[in-house]
């Protein structure tokens, strides 16, 4: 049991730059009591003692903030940063150094009784807000981005971004952060490395329409020099894809 209370606050002093000392860490993370108390909670669960488990856990959410239902599994090393908001499922099942932020809902989108929650697997980052949402497993080292709402299985190492969620596949060429490498995973889930897929075929289209004015305006050119008169007729501007791609940006 000491081992793991050592472990769950070495991982804030590790994982949180603004954690300064074990005392800071033992008195003011909520996080940290909402998974001391789930560890009662979900023990008692075990035992049958179903009430009395239910009543453990709606203490932890009236004092921390952060809801875990009793039947939900959690492992090792888990960070629950800042933590108001957060709700765990009874079927969600949390892998070992995973990271959960603020506002941070692992529900479901059935009635049944069976797996209805999310997976997250080993060292899986979740950012402030995000929504993981049905009976699927998100991957190792996967990263869910701030407010996206998540619907299917994202892949291990990956990113979801978006609502709803797309995923960017892991590119072993593009360098971290320095401050995400350092501390071993990347804040707030998302490095400013990594596009949006949306926003990156939205300026492929807009790139492709470009070439295509440029070609068509090198026909029209063609066609006055051999003396073929080709106005305008609709009288429209002429495309502005400098304006279009400040719009998505």
């Amino acid at each position: 049991m000491w081992q793991r209370v050592r472990e769950d606050i070495q991982c804030i002093l590790e994982r949180d730059p603004a954690a300064r000392s074990v005392r800071e860490v033992l008195t003011c993370y909520p996080g940290l009591h909402a998974l001391w108390l789930h560890r009662i909670a979900h023990r008692f669960w075990h035992w049958g003692w179903l009430w009395l488990a239910r009543l453990v856990s709606h203490f932890a959410r009236w004092w921390t903030g952060i809801e875990i239902h009793p039947g939900a599994t959690i492992g090792r090393r888990v960070f629950i940063d800042h933590g108001m908001g957060v709700v765990i499922g009874e079927t969600a099942e949390i892998g070992d150094e995973c990271t959960i932020y603020q506002g941070v809902t692992l529900g479901g989108t059935s009635l049944n009784q069976g797996k209805r929650h999310p997976t997250l697997e080993r060292g899986v980052v979740v950012s402030a807000g995000a929504k993981v949402l049905g009976p699927f497993t998100v991957g190792a080292g996967a990263r869910i981005g701030s407010n996206a709402v998540v619907l299917k299985a994202v892949p291990a190492g990956a990113t979801a971004v978006g609502i709803p969620a797309r995923i960017i596949e892991a590119e072993s060429a593009k360098t971290r952060e320095a401050q995400a490498n350092k501390m071993g995973f990347s804040a707030y889930a998302v490095s400013t490395a990594q596009d949006d897929p949306l926003t990156k075929a939205l300026h492929g289209l807009i790139d492709h329409a470009t070439n295509q004015d440029q070609q068509i305006a090198c026909i029209l050119q063609a066609l006055q020099a051999a003396g073929i008169s080709c106005n305008n007729p609709s009288g429209k501007a002429p495309f502005d894809a400098a304006g279009l791609n400040r719009m998505v940006d």
